[in-house]
């Protein structure tokens, strides 16, 4: 994954939108849980957001 790939999130109150810096994107989310604190651009506040699993097809 390049540094610069964009991110597909979605925030708790469901906004979803790209993101460019996903924080501790490289660490193990096993250890540290997917979501990570965002802020959202249409609710313009600090967010709790997650990756967003895109489906093909």
């Amino acid at each position: 994954m390049d540094l610069m790939d964009r991110t597909v999130v979605r925030c708790a109150e469901g906004h979803v939108f790209s993101t460019a810096s996903f924080p501790m994107q490289h660490l193990d989310a096993g250890r540290l849980g997917p979501g990570r604190l965002i802020r959202c651009p249409r609710c313009a506040r600090l967010r709790h957001a997650v990756p967003v699993v895109l489906q093909k097809g």
